[in-house]
């Protein structure tokens, strides 16, 4: 079984004090490859660096939403995204629950973003917590008719959401919540298209069912993955399969 976990924080802790037993137990679970996404400058570094010294972790970088009222030089952006060989921009995204950065000047920080990833022909990673009446606009508004090439990460709504960002062009990333039973993930997770389903954990924030949040690790998207196959009557190893093809096209991964 090959699996690809399509976003963990290796640069945050604990993850990153025990970085090469996380990767080791990774491969022990069948993990080929990790995305590993960074949301400011300094992690940027953190993750250029940690993927350039281990096979099969792919960077991705952004400016999260979170630290929207940062300064954002998108020429820097641009030439590191190069420099690293990073496979998507993100995390990026809205964030409508939080007691930080206004929706304004996260709009204004996701905005060149996109723009940007478009001009790469990068996919973006993106952060949606109670703000798709924002983002779905905002995604019409700098892709048009084209679709949106990326992922909505940790994806935790219904079938109603998922449509909306499915008609986009976009992925689904169904992490810990569908290993719980009362999640409304798991409905969306069943009915989705098999084209546009990925893995992750986006350990160590989320936990799953009986892993909990802070210890989670990306050997855990085997988990993920054993659940999926029972929501959608289909073996381990075909989720595995169809998942691992998805991710591979999404990101552009060898």
């Amino acid at each position: 079984m090959r699996l690809i976990e399509t976003h963990a924080h290796l640069d945050a802790k604990p993850l990153a004090d025990d970085l090469d037993g996380v990767l080791a137990r990774a491969r022990e679970a069948g993990v080929s490859d990790i995305v590993a996404p960074a949301y400011d400058p300094e992690s940027w570094d953190a993750v250029a660096a940690l993927a350039a010294a281990h096979p099969g972790v792919h960077p991705a970088l952004g400016l999260h939403p979170w630290v929207a009222d940062r300064a954002l030089d998108l020429d820097d952006l641009r030439a590191r995204l190069l420099a690293c060989g990073a496979v998507a921009v993100g995390e990026i995204g809205l964030d409508a629950k939080i007691d930080g950065p206004g929706m304004e000047r996260q709009v204004a920080a996701l905005r060149p973003q996109l723009r940007l990833a478009r001009e790469l022909d990068l996919p973006v990673i993106l952060h949606d917590r109670g703000a798709a009446e924002h983002l779905v606009p905002l995604l019409r508004e700098v892709y048009g008719s084209a679709p949106v090439r990326g992922v909505v990460h940790a994806f935790s709504r219904g079938p109603e959401l998922a449509a909306r960002y499915l008609d986009l062009g976009l992925h689904l990333g169904f992490g810990g919540a569908v290993t719980r039973t009362d999640a409304r993930a798991r409905r969306a997770a069943a009915t989705a298209p098999p084209e546009r389903i990925v893995l992750e954990t986006d350990a160590p924030s989320i936990g799953l069912q009986d892993v909990p949040a802070g210890v989670c690790e990306p050997r855990h998207v085997r988990e993920v993955c054993l659940a999926l196959a029972e929501l959608r009557h289909l073996t381990a190893d075909a989720v595995a399969a169809l998942t691992t093809e998805n991710a591979r096209a999404l990101f552009r991964l060898p």
